[in-house]
């Protein structure tokens, strides 16, 4: 993304909060995974949106007055010996060039600002990023400073700024779309290789490794989540990462995958038959899931509650299942309905954003629906992609095969 791209969202933020605000923003910090080896670091998310900085102990300090905001970028500082061993640390020229902040001080100087600002009495609130799902995860920079702030400066409010950057990520900018759009491209390029290789005997990780090379053709090192990818009865599990089952004759392989491109993640699910042949009773249940997701995006607009999506992609779900014979009442949908039908995606695969909105042009989410039927061996999921547009909606995963047409046609280029 641009720099002006970042920008914007910060203007955006900024114009939300009150007069004498101070915004403590972290980009976070390695997790040890064992011995002397740590995890491969990930940014947090927001604070990514903000600066499109990924770098590790990064921290945008912001002071919001009432006619003016000062930024600050505190970042590593140049480190030959550290970068000789963990690689190239950003200049503040690049670090410039991505966030458009142009005030970049070294990371020993943060503690000391922060404590000459709180101390100013200029400061009568801050804004920190709470975002812990539960209450025993390990503390985030956001709640080691928010524990300093209220030992040593009781007399400041401490506020969450989740509330109004779920707000913002919740409608997704033009060049936000055409990055999604990109995404889809390439995993449209993972799933079809998976299809393309599919045959009997398989393993999932060898299906696996056709997703994985396909995007790394397209610069994609690391998916948008870690893919679930399972044959047969696997396919019950609904987040499985084993990829260690092989696909028998008849098996309906079950992918649930993303690429990210300029940090937007998209979700696809496809499923297809590991000998490239529907079986009649393949045919039936997953043609109930095909007519679901196609009436979906027959009648999703702007002002539909997006409560209302899942309620509707169940009801008419079930019906297709009643008319085949496998449900006599709605109360049995849930036997062969095992999750939800909706999520936004971005930022995040489950992105956070603001639920509570209508259906409103920008938003894009998942339209899912799985149906698994252990009875009869057949469990798969079809998710899709849906933009709300001004006066409906675009599928923007049709571009991989998804009718049983279109995936048998697909494998027959094996």
């Amino acid at each position: 993304m641009k720099r002006e791209y970042h920008i914007e969202n910060r203007e955006t933020l900024y114009k939300s909060l009150e007069p004498g605000s101070l915004v403590l923003l972290f980009s976070g910090y390695e997790i040890r995974k064992t011995g002397d080896e740590n995890y491969p670091f990930f940014a947090n998310r927001n604070f990514v949106y903000l600066t499109g900085i990924s770098q590790q102990e990064s921290i945008l300090l912001s002071i919001v007055q009432e006619n003016e905001t000062k930024e600050i970028l505190f970042m590593l500082p140049s480190d030959l010996l550290a970068e000789r061993w963990n690689g190239k640390r950003l200049t503040q020229t690049e670090a410039y060039e991505v966030s458009g902040i142009d005030n970049i001080k070294p990371l020993a100087e943060f503690k000391p600002f922060l404590d000459r600002v709180l101390s100013s009495n200029e400061i009568s609130r801050v804004y920190l990023d709470f975002d812990k799902l539960k209450a025993d995860e390990p503390d985030s920079y956001a709640y080691i400073y928010s524990k300093y702030i209220k030992e040593n400066y009781p007399f400041i409010l401490q506020k969450n700024i989740q509330p109004q950057l779920k707000k913002q990520r919740t409608i997704k900018k033009p060049c936000e779309i055409e990055a999604m759009r990109e995404a889809e491209k390439i995993t449209r390029a993972g799933i079809l290789a998976m299809m393309q290789a599919s045959k009997p005997g398989m393993y999932e990780y060898q299906y696996k490794a056709e997703f994985d090379y396909a995007l790394a053709q397209h610069g994609v090192l690391t998916p948008g989540f870690p893919p679930i990818i399972s044959a047969g009865k696997n396919n019950f599990c609904i987040h499985y990462y084993s990829y260690r089952g092989q696909a028998m004759d008849g098996d309906l392989i079950l992918n649930d995958v993303g690429a990210t491109w300029n940090n937007m993640i998209n979700d696809v699910s496809r499923a297809w038959p590991c000998n490239g042949k529907f079986s009649e009773k393949q045919k039936l249940l997953y043609q109930c899931a095909y007519e679901t997701s196609e009436y979906m995006f027959s009648i999703l607009k702007p002002g539909i509650p997006m409560a209302d999506v899942d309620k509707i992609i169940r009801k008419y779900n079930f019906e297709r299942l009643k008319d085949i014979g496998l449900c006599s009442n709605y109360d049995e949908v849930g036997k062969y309905m095992w999750h939800g039908g909706a999520h936004h995606v971005g930022y995040d695969v489950h992105d956070v954003v603001d639920m509570t909105l209508p259906l409103t042009p920008g938003m894009i989410f998942c339209v899912d629906i799985g149906i698994y039927c252990e009875e009869c061996g057949i469990g798969f999921r079809l998710e899709d992609n849906c933009l709300i547009t001004e006066t409906g909606c675009e599928n923007l995963s049709a571009i991989i095969p998804r009718s049983i047409e279109e995936i048998e046609e697909a494998m027959g280029k094996r």
